[in-house]
Formats: C-alpha cells, sequence, structure tokens
C-alpha cells in the first residue's frame, strides 16, 4: 500500500494526530521516507510492524527482540510483504541488546513494544541516542520513571510520542468533534477505563502457539503476556493501564493545555478474580498457581479533579467475567455521551428523559480524518486505530512537527498508576497531583483544533 497520507493531506489536517494539531510554519526539512527500528516484536509489536510495512515512506531497518521465535515471526512479515531484511537485534538473549540497534546511528525513529518495565529505560537510551520515540502505553512503572524519561525529553529535546491508539477511536474522535463545537455545553463530568477481562491473557499453557488461555501458568512457565503481565497483578494493586480511558478524556478536557490534573484517589476492591479462574481450569485447584496470592484488586476506581472543575472518574477491571468496554461518559450542561449504550442525550434535541441511538451523530460528527481514510485503515489492528496511531508518529517523523501525543502528555497519563497505587496503599488518601509542566500549562494551546 502506497503512503495514504501526503503532504497536502498532513497540512491541511492540521496536525500529525487525526488532522488536529497545530504546526509549525517552516517544512523546509520535511523528508519522504523514514528509517525506523522496532524493539520488541512479540505479539503487539507484530501488529505495529504491520503497519510500519504497509508504508512506502517507511523502511524498517531494524528489529530487537531476545525472543527468537517472536523475531524470527518478524521477519516472516517484513519477507511477507517484500521488503528488504533488517538488521537484527537480540539473538544472543541479550537484555541490552537494544543499545546496541540504537548505537547504530541509522534510525530516524523506534518503536518501543515491550513488556512495561522496560519502557523508561529503553525511551531514555533512545532519547540520548537522538533517535524520535514511539512508545506503547506506559511510559514508566514507578513515579520516579516518569520524572526520568521527562527530564531526559527536556534535555535532549528529542521527540516521544505515546502510542494510545484509543484517542483514534472513531466514535472517541467524533465526540472530540462535539466537544468542541459546544454541544455538550459546558464540561462536567467524564469518564473512562479498561474494564476488559483478561483472565485468558494472563494465564495460558507456556505453548507459543497457543498464547491464550489453555492453562494456568504465568511468569516463568506462561508465554507471552502471561510471561510479564501477570506478574504485575502479583506485586502492584493499582490502575494499572489508565491511558486507554484517561487519553480521550484529557483531550476533551484540554488537560496539560489550560487545565491539569491537580488531585487523585483511588479504592481497590479484594482480589478474587485471578485465584477463582485458575482453581476452575482443569487441573487448575493444584497447580502452583493456585497458591499465587494476588495484590491487584479486581476492580480498581480512581478518581481525578481538574483545575476547571471537572471531574473523571476511572475504572480497571481485568480479573473478572465480563464483556469488553471502556466506559466513557462525557458530560455537560448541555447533555451527555455514553458508549456502554451507544447512546446519547441532548437537552433540547432529544426528547425528554430519553437516550437517542449514537449513530446519526457519529455520522454527522465523524472527524475528517475517518471520513477520508476509512477505507485505508481497514485490517488495521484495534478496528483501524493502530494505522492512524502509526501514521501520526510517521508524519510527525516526516515533518520534524511535534508529537500529537507529546511527553507531556505521556507522562501525565501514565503517572496516575503510581499515584494510584500510592494512594491505595496509604488506605485511599487523595493526593496532589504533581504538574509535569511545571505551569506551562497556563500557556501551552489545545492541539485538537477544529
Amino acid at each position: 500500500m502506497k503512503s495514504v497520507f501526503n503532504r497536502r493531506d498532513f497540512l491541511t489536517a492540521g496536525a500529525a494526530l487525526a488532522g488536529s494539531l497545530m504546526m509549525p510554519t517552516a517544512f523546509a526539512a520535511t523528508r519522504e521516507r523514514v528509517r525506523i527500528g522496532m524493539i520488541g516484536t512479540g505479539m503487539r509489536g507484530q501488529v505495529l510492524l504491520q503497519e510500519l510495512l504497509r508504508r512506502d515512506d517507511v523502511e524498517v531497518v531494524a528489529l530487537c527482540d531476545i525472543e527468537p521465535i517472536m523475531l524470527g515471526r518478524a521477519l516472516k512479515q517484513v519477507e511477507k510483504f517484500g521488503k528488504a531484511k533488517p538488521k537484527t537485534f537480540g539473538e544472543d538473549r541479550d537484555p541490552q541488546a537494544y543499545k546496541r540497534m540504537l548505537d547504530a546511528g541509522t534510525l530516524d525513529g523506534v518503536i518501543i513494544a515491550t513488556p512495561w518495565e522496560w519502557h523508561a529505560q529503553m525511551a531514555i537510551a533512545a532519547m540520548q541516542a537522538k533517535v524520535p520515540v514511539g512508545c506503547e502505553v506506559v511510559a514508566g512503572v514507578t513515579l520516579q520513571d516518569h520524572w526520568d524519561v521527562l527530564n531526559t525529553q527536556l534535555k535532549t529535546n528529542t521527540p516521544y510520542m505515546l502510542l494510545e491508539n484509543v484517542c483514534f477511536r472513531r466514535d472517541v474522535m467524533a465526540v472530540l468533534q462535539m466537544v468542541r463545537s459546544g454541544l455538550f455545553g459546558e464540561l462536567i463530568h467524564l469518564q473512562g477505563g479498561y474494564q476488559h477481562d483478561l483472565r485468558a491473557v494472563k494465564f495460558n499453557s507456556g505453548d507459543p502457539a497457543k498464547p491464550y488461555g489453555g492453562g494456568v501458568e504465568f511468569g516463568a512457565k506462561g508465554w507471552s503476556e502471561a510471561k510479564w503481565r501477570t506478574e504485575h497483578s502479583v506485586q502492584r494493586n493499582g490502575e494499572l493501564y489508565p491511558s486507554h480511558g484517561i487519553g480521550p478524556c484529557a483531550m476533551y478536557t484540554n488537560i496539560n493545555r489550560g487545565n491539569r490534573f491537580t488531585r487523585i484517589n483511588s479504592f481497590a476492591t479484594k482480589a478474587r478474580g485471578l485465584h477463582d479462574y485458575i482453581v476452575k481450569q482443569p487441573g487448575g485447584a493444584n497447580s502452583p498457581s493456585a497458591k499465587t496470592q494476588f495484590k491487584l484488586g479486581d476492580v480498581v476506581t480512581t478518581t481525578l479533579a481538574c483545575e476547571n472543575g471537572e471531574t473523571i472518574l476511572l475504572q480497571h477491571d481485568t480479573s473478572l467475567p465480563r464483556p469488553y468496554s471502556l466506559g466513557f461518559r462525557v458530560q455537560g450542561t448541555d447533555g451527555l455521551w455514553m458508549d456502554v449504550n451507544n447512546s446519547i442525550h441532548i437537552e433540547g434535541k432529544s426528547k425528554p428523559h430519553q437516550w437517542e441511538d449514537f449513530q446519526a451523530y457519529q455520522d454527522k460528527y465523524d472527524h475528517p480524518l475517518w471520513r477520508k481514510h476509512a477505507k485505508d485503515a481497514e485490517g488495521a489492528g484495534h478496528g483501524g486505530m493502530d494505522f492512524f496511531v502509526i501514521q501520526s508518529f510517521i508524519e510527525a517523523l516526516k515533518a520534524r512537527a511535534p508529537m500529537p501525543i507529546d511527553i507531556y502528555d505521556a507522562v501525565t497519563w501514565s503517572a496516575i498508576t503510581p499515584l494510584s497505587e500510592q494512594s491505595i496503599a496509604q488506605n485511599f488518601q487523595t493526593l496532589d497531583f504533581p504538574d509535569f509542566t511545571a505551569g506551562a500549562w497556563k500557556t501551552r494551546k489545545p492541539i485538537f483544533a477544529l
């Protein structure tokens, strides 16, 4: 597939992020192609790799992974697309192999799609090597991780983008158009979260051909995410995955651009779901996994207060049986939208005390780039969202433009995790939310202009 987003489209749309970022005035340094490396070629990495390989303005020149099976699968992807074989790093299983890739000095950008605990140190190493970063969520694990990533970016001035794909969801972007047009009036309260049954992701048989379910192994005996992600449920109690929910809510409320988070608190329920899942599986009750004590509460509820008076509620719910939902709600003085029932109510337009189906509103307010590129996004991961998140990163690199989800967004959204852990550990205390912008939020302008 040819690059479906040319420079004229980019300038007309106004931004790398779905046409809404305010662009610099000079474009003398734009480039037609970029050389990209990837650290982490596991299942998530392979989804992003596909989007890179679909483009003719990207050369995937380096791949790094310490798991030979995954590295081999990534190379087969490259071969399938008829692209030149990239250099590979990590076959020796050296955890520091990514540094050799960064030292090569041939990269215009790097995608980081590794386990969470590696994100901060890999991003820091890349920025120190002057390689722009597109990092999968989350930005870091500890609060200090977030300050270190931020300070490195500010010191090196190397671009950093958090690859939060839900910001590109079609209905989310349509609601952004509605917010900007004033359809909801003044915003009052928002909700979102990560409500996704991950039990079969956190446990499997350890068979590389069966990454989801089929057993109760995790850690060293597990495979894919069960190898690393489940341990976070053992050791940590907090809002472990905030960006899917908070990203859109932060866009709607102009966080870091005229608004900021001021206070945060979190509550966690008891932990029962993962143990219950284990003992119900064949042989699970007698397995070593059944003796594991899980720290993560089954439902974690986090509330954020904003400088401009809004509240935002997030819920993390991954250990119990349930259908997938991000639970979005955008409520203002003139009405509200909720994604769970795909409904909207606007005072003066909807019948009193009745919901309307959201589809007609989505069609009316559909974002211009979804109108233009819906066909191009077909087949991309997460219902097309991965097409847009990769495109926004690549187009910003090509134009040497500001990243649409920038370093301040990344650390602010992601720092909710360690702050929620602190709140829960301190008997659900309400904490001050750090100002990562050091006051710059007062003068920074919204990037999602219509």
